[in-house]
């Protein structure tokens, strides 16, 4: 019980106000120097985050990221793409949140596709 409740204050605190957010522009500056070409997000969802979004373009894959300007906006656009996504995408596959980024990948990620967007969050 003790461990139970110990792992339920540890996860509460992973969204405090004192975790560090990402932002677009300093992403987007990393994901450009790592020479990935970026493009408009043109979803719904993407179009309409608090706090923007884009599209990274991998050799072999692509990655629609978008912030919220606060973890909870994230929380609301990760609840978006499962709200909507089609009847044949095995959306846990795809979508993925670390903070205030969601991230939703055209395919299953390859590892070092995945790494490289995750080291670029800043």
């Amino acid at each position: 019980m003790i461990i139970i409740l110990a792992a339920a204050a540890a996860l509460a605190g992973c969204g405090s106000p004192s975790a560090k957010l990402y932002t677009l522009s300093s992403t987007k500056s990393c994901l450009t120097a790592a020479k990935l070409p970026l493009r408009s997000a043109t979803d719904f969802v993407a179009t309409t985050s608090t706090g923007g979004s884009t599209r990274a373009i991998f050799p072999t894959n692509s990655v629609t990221l978008v912030f919220g300007l606060t973890q909870s906006d994230a929380d609301n656009i990760n609840a978006a793409y499962q709200r909507f996504h089609g009847a044949n995408v095995g959306i846990a596959d795809v979508l993925r949140q670390d903070r205030n980024a969601v991230m939703l990948w055209k395919f299953h990620p390859a590892d070092k596709d995945a790494a490289v967007l995750t080291g670029c969050l800043s």
